[in-house]
């Protein structure tokens, strides 16, 4: 049978993608950030092996970028109300650089986060930023805490985690509908015009 061409199967992975962004209510998932991932798949190589460096790099990055927030936001209780501009800005400022220090040096050392998993490292790390940055994720599916909690970068990590995996599993099923389907070895053309 035919491969769908990839001028129709983007389309339909858009629209298999489209109720996890808009039917969920409060779990609704981050489309821009699956989608992000759906890309990344595709610049690794588009073949099921990349998600074995792509889920545990990308898991990684977020899980380091809510480390780096906690850090960032006990370093705005140590410092009080100081601030440059903005309130908190300075927490971030120096939190931020400081706890990436460490988490930077120690990725050398996780093996899947080495040649190629160095991308999907830092898009986990971007997207775990920019979900507690954006604002809107900070009550996610009905998890909450207080504004002000030094724990909130572990619910805002939340849509970053699960709209990576949705990103994972649309790139391959992306390249998935796009393989032409092979007939059993074993059935001949005899077979199958009987059926």
């Amino acid at each position: 049978m035919k491969s769908i061409p990839l001028w129709v199967a983007v389309p339909v992975t858009v629209a298999i993608a489209m109720p996890f962004g808009l039917w969920l209510g409060a779990w609704s998932l981050p489309l821009w950030l699956a989608f992000i991932v759906w890309a990344e798949y595709f610049a690794l190589g588009a073949k099921p092996t990349v998600l074995r460096v792509v889920i545990p790099s990308f898991l990684s990055g977020v899980v380091s970028a809510a480390i780096a927030l906690i850090f960032s936001l006990l370093v705005g209780i140590a410092l009080g109300d100081a601030m440059l501009v903005a309130s908190g800005d300075l927490a971030f400022i120096i939190g931020l650089p400081v706890a990436l220090l460490p988490i930077i040096y120690v990725m050398q050392f996780l093996p899947f986060a080495q040649d190629t998993g160095t991308l999907p490292f830092f898009n986990g790390l971007s997207m775990g930023l920019a979900t507690y940055f954006i604002g809107i994720y900070t009550n996610f599916g009905g998890l909450s805490l207080a504004t002000d909690s030094v724990w909130l970068p572990l619910i805002t990590s939340v849509p970053a985690v699960l709209g990576g995996l949705l990103g994972a599993f649309l790139g391959w099923f992306n390249v998935a509908i796009m393989t032409p389907f092979k007939r059993p070895a074993a059935q001949s053309a005899e077979t199958v015009a009987k059926a």
